[in-house]
């Protein structure tokens, strides 16, 4: 039986288009954060799920002064908060082309 080898990346492209925003329900900075990223991704590749801090002790002590939080969780990196940084956005994306 002949197995076909599979291409290894560092990084698997669906892993690194996952974002997560951390913030809470009635933010209104969120919900701008949650359009912009919705309105963006009729342009460029990219997934991202929402995530109510409110949830959990340790994210509200982590981001509750930050919220909206951008965040990329396989690197952990903060990309932005407040307000959508396209900009540094493209860059973190950027880096995986």
């Amino acid at each position: 039986m002949m197995t076909k080898k599979i291409e290894s990346t560092p990084f698997a492209s669906d892993q690194v288009k996952t974002l997560i925003v951390y913030g809470r329900e009635d933010c209104h900075l969120c919900q701008d954060m949650i359009v912009a990223l919705q309105n963006l991704q009729r342009q460029v590749s990219f997934e991202f799920q929402v995530v109510d801090i409110d949830s959990d002790p340790e994210l509200i002590a982590l981001y509750g002064e930050k919220i909206p939080v951008l965040m990329a969780p396989l690197t952990n990196q903060m990309i932005c908060h407040y307000f959508l940084d396209v900009a540094a956005l493209d860059d973190y994306l950027g880096k995986f082309r």
